[in-house]
């Protein structure tokens, strides 16, 4: 008995101490992302899940790095920044990531149940559209998600990047936006959910040159005059505020009565502002005045714009993953709703990326990304409003955060069509639509958290990248002889 006794009191120690080891990363978790008064419980729940899921494997793989490298962090960024011989040599992971778990989805049919396309057009233009559509073929096709990894097709050359041309940490809290100038090649902007706006110039040495504050709340949207003289952005505490850049100052405050979430200078007449609110509207302000000159009511809050090369159509998406063409009247700033595209992803669309030629689509065509990780690739029909067919989509991870992506830029004539995208991993992931089987053809890693947003430099050779903790890295792409 007195063996049993003591085996049993052995048997409980050793219990004990796996319990206590087993709340490690549970408390860690728990501390990394505490519980406020004003915190959505939800939301608190699913970081801790995550948290405590990445701590074991956050750990190996940061002993691992740290141990191929010896040094100190700044060379370990250099170091995994790199490109390694040994790293071809790893067994891809078998856990879901945003490099091996994209879906392809088979381009819907226009009668299709899971696709809804909307028209607020006559029924001719609708027959038109569908002749449109017939006569141009779709490129979509299924795939599983063990087979789309990068390491088994290889790194594309044209997206291959020799290092890190420079890196801004000046910022303490998550960057939401980020930019480059427009037509420009080394003016660099981003905003921060502090409420800044930070102006850097990429030149031989980079360096801040201004540093924008009156914002009390989040930033959620800027954009650049074509001249780059002005900045007008967009933020949750229910503001516009538009600021003179040689100065460095704001200039003009427009109230609102919600939360503003993302605005646009029209790329024709930079006298219209467009701006969408939580308020379901998008509004067009006069931007000598700041006075309204139209309002436009959706079924859900506005999240995410853009425009047309022409300055005709707006592109919208909002809270319940809807895509709209509104047109605009370029002289008197009317607008009016052309077409409606539905999904059943009921989740906020947080990028629309409009292009105006893609080889691949032989037209206009445009991007969009909801929260859950979808995303959509459409051409555009400009000469029926707008008109939008769904060519290809890819799952991805289900974000947290409202990670962005990108077009890459005018390599996609010459090879596929590239896009970029943040994650929660802390890497920058570059697919390929074109290849169903190796969706994923790079990667690069050098952030330590979620990269919430991406942007390209005017000159194709600078991609900027921000993170949750407001870290932001610019990557200099290698030079290729095509």
């Amino acid at each position: 008995m007195e063996e049993k006794n003591g085996s049993s009191e052995v048997e409980i120690g050793e219990k004990d101490e796996t319990k206590k080891q087993s709340k490690d990363p549970e408390f860690l978790s728990c501390m990394m992302q505490p519980k406020t008064a004003d915190s959505d419980p939800h939301y608190i729940g699913i970081r801790r899940i995550l948290l405590h899921r990445k701590a074991d494997s956050g750990v190996i793989s940061r002993r691992y790095d740290w141990r191929c490298n010896g040094k100190g962090y700044v060379a370990y960024r250099n170091f995994i920044s790199k490109p390694r011989k040994w790293e071809n040599l790893r067994t891809p992971s078998l856990l879901s990531s945003p490099g091996n778990s994209g879906r392809w989805l088979p381009s819907p049919s226009p009668l299709s149940h899971q696709f809804e396309a909307e028209s607020f057009t006559s029924s001719r233009d609708l027959r038109s559209v569908n002749q449109v559509s017939s006569r141009r073929a779709s490129f979509s096709s299924s795939l599983s998600d063990g087979d789309n990894s990068y390491r088994r097709g290889g790194v594309e050359h044209a997206y291959s990047f020799v290092g890190m041309h420079c890196i801004f940490d000046q910022c303490k809290s998550s960057v939401t936006v980020l930019k480059f100038g427009h037509m420009s090649s080394d003016i660099l902007a981003y905003g921060a959910s502090d409420g800044s706006l930070t102006v850097c110039s990429l030149l031989e040495e980079p360096s801040v040159l201004k540093q924008l504050t009156g914002h009390s709340k989040d930033v959620t949207d800027f954009d650049f005059s074509s001249n780059n003289q002005y900045i007008a952005s967009s933020s949750l505490d229910k503001t516009i505020r538009v600021w003179e850049l040689s100065r460095g100052v704001c200039i003009r405050v427009i109230y609102g009565i919600s939360p503003q979430y993302c605005i646009r200078f029209h790329p024709v007449n930079n006298n219209f502002l467009s701006a969408g609110n939580a308020n379901k509207e998008l509004t067009v302000f006069n931007f000598s005045t700041g006075r309204i000159i139209k309002k436009l009511l959706f079924e859900d809050e506005v999240t995410s714009m853009d425009h047309d090369h022409t300055g005709q159509i707006i592109f919208c998406g909002d809270g319940q993953g809807t895509v709209y063409s509104v047109s605009m009247d370029s002289h008197t700033g009317s607008l009016s709703r052309s077409h409606r595209h539905r999904t059943n992803h009921k989740s906020p669309v947080t990028t629309v990326k409009y292009r105006s030629f893609s080889l691949l689509a032989s037209g206009p065509v445009l991007l969009t990304c909801t929260q859950d990780g979808n995303l959509s690739f459409f051409s555009v029909a400009l000469q029926i409003k707008g008109y939008l067919t769904l060519r290809c989509s890819l799952k991805l991870a289900p974000r947290i955060h409202r990670i962005q992506a990108s077009f890459c830029p005018l390599l996609s004539l010459e090879k596929g069509e590239y896009i970029v995208a943040g994650s929660e991993d802390s890497n920058v992931y570059f697919y390929d639509l074109t290849k169903p089987k190796h969706t994923c053809v790079n990667k690069l890693q050098g952030h330590r958290f979620p990269v919430m947003c991406v942007a390209w430099n005017h000159g194709e050779n600078l991609l900027a990248s921000s993170d949750f903790y407001g870290v932001v890295i610019v990557w200099k792409r290698a030079k290729t002889s095509s």
